[in-house]
């Protein structure tokens, strides 16, 4: 028996005229045939990967930058055109992109080097085989044919925070003895110091080149955007001041042209969605707040129970009195809940690195102060709008079971 409630819905949606003419180029994952204001960046990237052209190996490679600042677009970009000479050319070339956020791809070291056999035709189990077998299994299939391999590892530090350091030392070692082969490593990251936290081994046995993504100014966003609503949007159904809007929004958030991208295709679904012919500035203001709620949400839901403990702790000090908190008395206090909630406390300097996680999501800002001989601390404010305060303690207090 059908619903009532949606009798004939679907159907008045398909005969409903759209906004839209193309939405997939507002989302992340698009790719465009041009990356506007990245020609200095793709420039370094192709100067340190071209030498696979004349069958040497690259350096490896670390990219660094906020969120939205083109990275991922721009390795690709480069990749696809090296990929495109060395065939021309008959060069011998393979380049593997993995993303380590991806679970089931990169949450341990074997699943990493698996997907990595796999790459080359190998049939690998999910799990079974000892991980030095799956070492030897890839090793082998580099060196069956002389070729140079570049192996693209985005969100290297999600790699690093689920399997440990050792893996880059691993595969940076396999690279040093293949005879035909040559493995070159480019990592992307949007932590630009990740790097400083690996051991001093790994650091040494990398022994990267670096290229820094800066941040998007306000009129590069704008830019990007009316590229992008050409092909997006209906000739128009933007109303006037909507991507100067949404760019100045993108800005205030570190430049990220991903979160402009997004805030313009949802401004543009709910627009639609509410029978408008045209979207305005009010619907940008509606997608920033969706958008912020969806996110903060999802991040905290997200996140293992020794976080919520330590952000429950934030918000239980902030709720009361709205100043400046510091790392010792956040601390004191998410060892008391700790205690209630049966979890075993982290160290504070384990604390203090999670607190600068937490400033990187956007959850919290998080400003480093030098207390000259004492040591140093963190000046810490929330960041979250005040309106979504009582539903993330009640997400905490539920997932903590904190009555």
């Amino acid at each position: 028996m059908k619903q009532k409630g949606l009798s004939g819905f679907f159907e008045k949606y398909l005969e409903k005229d759209s906004l839209f003419k193309d939405k997939k180029v507002l989302q992340g994952s698009y790719t465009p045939e041009s990356l506007l204001h990245r020609d200095e960046e793709i420039k370094k990237l192709a100067e340190i990967l071209a030498p696979a052209l004349k069958r040497e190996k690259p350096s490896n490679l670390f990219i660094y930058g906020n969120t939205g600042t083109g990275k991922t677009a721009s390795i690709k970009y480069t990749a696809a055109q090296l990929l495109e000479v060395s065939s021309q050319r008959d060069v011998p070339l393979k380049i593997i992109y993995l993303n380590c956020k991806l679970k089931r791809v990169a949450d341990t070291e074997y699943r990493l080097v698996a997907q990595l056999a796999r790459e080359f035709g190998k049939v690998i189990p999910p799990t079974g085989l000892p991980t030095d077998e799956v070492y030897n299994i890839f090793f082998k299939v580099l060196d069956e044919k002389a070729q140079n391999i570049i192996l693209v590892l985005d969100e290297i530090d999600f790699l690093v925070k689920k399997a440990g350091d050792e893996i880059l030392y691993n595969l940076t070692r396999i690279g040093n003895e293949l005879k035909g082969s040559q493995l070159s490593i480019v990592g992307v990251s949007n932590n630009t110091v990740f790097i400083e936290s690996l051991d001093p081994r790994v650091k040494s046995s990398l022994s990267e080149e670096e290229v820094i993504f800066p941040p998007y100014n306000a009129i590069q966003l704008q830019n990007i955007l009316k590229e992008r609503a050409k092909t997006a949007f209906k000739p128009g159904v933007l109303a006037e001041g909507v991507l100067e809007k949404c760019a100045a929004y993108a800005a205030h958030e570190h430049g990220d042209a991903r979160r402009a991208l997004e805030l313009l295709r949802v401004a543009g679904e709910i627009a639609e969605r509410t029978n408008y012919k045209k979207v305005y500035i009010k619907h940008i203001d509606e997608a920033e707040d969706k958008i912020e709620r969806d996110r903060v949400f999802e991040v905290v839901k997200t996140q293992p129970k020794q976080f919520q403990a330590i952000l429950y702790s934030i918000l239980t000090i902030y709720s009361k009195r709205r100043d400046v908190l510091f790392t010792g008395e956040i601390y004191e206090l998410y060892k008391k809940i700790c205690s209630r909630t049966n979890l075993r406390p982290l160290t504070q300097r384990r604390v203090s690195d999670i607190l600068g996680e937490f400033d990187m999501l956007g959850i919290i800002n998080a400003k480093l102060i030098s207390k000259g001989r004492y040591g140093r601390t963190r000046e810490i404010t929330l960041a979250v709008p005040e309106n979504l305060e009582p539903k993330l303690k009640s997400i905490m207090e539920e997932d903590l079971n904190i009555s």
